[in-house]
Order: structure tokens, then C-alpha cells, then sequence
């Protein structure tokens, strides 16, 4: 009697821990799930489901998150130039002196506002010292962001990006990323999982590759293809294997996460590969893809052997840049809010090491704009080729 009685005892136990479980896992479903209302910004043309979803709550949220900074006073544009001032100023010293003090200040707000000046600058040495190694990658940093504003309008526009679309307030921004080597694995044919089946934010928490960044966001992704449907009928001449379609739809997955946005913001879901098809968003990000790309080869990963071993990754390579550095979570960097229209001076094609920017595939006009639901002053999340 006994055994029975403590048999029922432990299902008992059991069926109580059960449904505490349950009440539980239902409570946190019930303040993770978003529930409608949703509003919905219609981006293509009507019956083909191109169309954006978003959630109030969470779009006054990002709207909280992408407030930027008040702009310094003008500066007097007819002071004597900097570089007759300064000592070592090798890509501001078309600026006057009222315009680079005023940049600097500002370079310094964006990029280490508890540190100062002093993060870049050795603290009792001259100015013009490079004995930090902060201040040689931020004189690179300004050359790509004026790079940026010159030979990148294809995807940023007349928008443009300061030193804040990335730092925000940081030295280092939040979103970089570094050449992963995975977890450890048993070495052989067994042990391989091939970059898969390894919990990563890059891949959507999918079995997808966990890195999409280095085949395709790299110096040796330039040639990359990223693509899923061949060109031709026939396997001749096609290397776009099944591995590759996976790797595309993890730098897809992570694409939409980044910009805050499902498939159809770019693609027409009736035929994800035509172009003729698409929205012209679709060519924005194609764009915004080959300057990714440049922007790692030329200016981040050549600084290799400026950084510390503390600001390199694992395997030795510097923090590089993807869609969330500058987007961070939204269609537009600040919802296409420009800071450049202050600070015009990060705009100049001087001192600049650009390359030409290649056309990309035609794209559908779009029907016409639309306008994110509560973002009230902010511009619509169009089609439009701007960022």
C-alpha cells in the first residue's frame, strides 16, 4: 500500500511540475508574441504580396533607438586652412581651421565622448604624434567615410553616413563582426558539420552556415556569387552547389534581421532571382553589398597589423563591418534622418582612395511611396535606391 501510495506521490509530483512548466512557457509567450494589431506598408504592386509588416510598439522602440545628436554650431568657412595651422593633418587639410576644429569635436562626440580627445591623442605629446594606434585607424575611418559619401551615392544617397552611423557614441561599434572559427569538432569526414547546425544570430538561430560574412562580405568574397537559382538549365558550367544556396540564404537571413525586414522588402516571392521582378531596393542592396565588400578589403583589413592582439579576432583578422553595423535594425540608418547635411566636410572627393561603382541589374519602378505607421516625420520605407 505504501509503494502505490508513493507511486501516486511521484506522478502527482510529476503532473504539478508539469503544469507549472506550461504556465510558465505560456506567460512568456504571451509577452513575446506580438499580437494584432500589425500595420502593413504595401511596397509593390497590389495581388503579389510585396509588403511590409510592423508592430507599433516596436517601431516606437527603434524610433527611441535612432535619435541622432544635435549638430555643432556652423564653423567660419573663412579662416585660414588647417593644414597651414596643423602639423600632420593628411585628410582634413582642405578644411579651414574653424572646419576642422568643429569635425574634430564632432569626431569626438560620436566616437569616444568619455574618453576625448585624449583616445586618439597621446596625453603630453605633440598633436601631430601617430604614436596611438587609434588615431592611424581613424585617419583610415575618415578616408572611407568620405569614400562612402563620394563613390557610394548608389546605395547611401544624398543621405550619406557620418562616424555615428556606425559608432554611435562607442569606440568600437556594437555590430562587427570577426572570422569565426566555430566550435571544436571532431576532426574527419564525420566530424565536419561544414559550418552548419551551430546556434549563430547571423543565420536566423537556423541549421544554416554560421558565417555568411567571410565567403561573401570579405576581400576574398569580391568574386563571389551570391546566388541560389543557376543560370543555365543544365549542370554544365554551373558551380552553385546546394552548400552555396545555403550559405546565400544565411547572408539573406541575416540581411533581413539587419535592416528590420522580411524577404519581399527586396524580392518579389513569385520569382526571388528576376530582377525585373523586384523592387528597386533590390538594387540599393546590391550595392550596399560591393561597398560592404570594398570597405573590409581596402580600409579595414589592411590595418591588420595597426591593431592590438586585444582588437583582433580569434584568428588574427581586424573587426570588419556587415548590413547591422550600419542599419542596426532598421530599413534606413536613423530612418534615413541625414547628419551629412550638417557636416558636409565628410563629403570631399580629396584624399580619397575610391573605386568605380559598377551598375547593378535594373529594377522595377515602384507604384508609389509608402510610410512606416508611427514613424511621423520620418521618411517612408520605399523602394526608392536612398538609404
Amino acid at each position: 500500500m505504501n509503494k502505490l501510495t508513493d507511486r501516486e506521490a511521484f506522478w502527482d509530483l510529476i503532473l504539478r511540475i508539469g503544469l507549472i512548466a506550461v504556465a510558465v512557457f505560456g506567460a512568456g509567450m504571451l509577452f513575446t508574441i506580438e499580437y494584432p494589431p500589425v500595420d502593413s506598408v504595401q511596397q509593390g504592386f497590389r495581388g503579389v504580396g510585396i509588403v511590409q509588416t510592423f508592430h507599433p510598439d516596436r517601431v516606437q522602440a527603434q524610433l527611441a533607438a535612432n535619435q541622432v545628436p544635435e549638430p555643432l554650431e556652423p564653423a567660419d568657412p573663412d579662416s585660414e586652412p588647417a593644414r597651414e595651422i596643423y602639423q600632420n593633418v593628411q585628410v582634413l587639410g582642405d578644411l579651414t581651421d574653424a572646419q576642422f576644429i568643429r569635425v574634430m569635436s564632432a569626431i569626438t562626440e560620436w566616437v569616444s565622448p568619455e574618453q576625448g580627445c585624449a583616445y586618439c591623442h597621446a596625453e603630453g605629446e605633440d598633436l601631430s604624434s601617430d604614436s596611438l594606434y587609434t588615431k592611424v585607424v581613424a585617419r583610415r575611418m575618415l578616408q572611407m567615410t568620405r569614400d562612402i559619401n563620394v563613390n557610394w551615392e548608389p546605395h547611401v544617397a544624398q543621405t550619406g553616413v557620418t562616424c555615428y552611423t556606425c559608432h554611435r557614441g562607442q569606440p568600437v561599434p556594437a555590430a562587427v563582426w570577426y572570422n569565426d572559427p566555430g566550435p571544436r569538432h571532431t576532426p574527419g569526414v564525420l566530424g565536419n558539420p561544414g559550418g552548419q547546425n551551430t546556434v549563430a544570430l547571423a543565420a536566423g538561430l537556423s541549421s544554416l552556415p554560421f558565417d555568411p560574412f567571410t565567403p561573401y562580405l570579405t576581400g576574398g568574397g569580391t568574386d563571389a556569387s551570391i546566388r541560389v537559382n543557376s543560370d543555365t538549365a543544365l549542370p554544365s558550367g554551373n558551380r552553385h552547389s546546394i552548400k552555396e544556396t545555403e550559405w546565400t540564404y544565411s547572408l539573406m537571413m541575416h540581411m533581413s534581421q539587419s535592416l528590420g525586414v522580411n524577404c519581399t522588402y527586396c524580392h518579389n516571392s513569385r520569382s526571388f532571382r528576376d530582377w525585373e521582378q523586384s523592387s528597386p531596393t533590390r538594387a540599393t542592396a546590391w550595392h550596399g553589398i560591393q561597398m560592404v565588400r570594398q570597405l573590409n578589403a581596402e580600409y579595414i583589413e589592411p590595418l591588420q597589423s595597426v591593431f592590438p592582439s586585444h582588437r583582433l579576432g580569434p584568428l588574427g583578422d581586424p573587426l570588419k563591418v556587415n548590413c547591422t553595423t550600419c542599419h542596426a535594425g532598421v530599413y534606413k540608418p536613423f530612418f534615413g534622418v541625414s547628419m551629412l547635411q550638417d557636416y558636409p566636410e565628410l563629403k570631399v572627393a580629396g584624399g580619397v582612395t575610391g573605386v568605380p561603382v559598377e551598375p547593378a541589374p535594373a529594377a522595377v519602378p515602384e507604384p508609389g511611396p509608402a510610410q512606416v505607421p508611427g514613424a511621423e516625420g520620418q521618411p517612408p520605407p520605399s523602394g526608392q535606391p536612398a538609404q
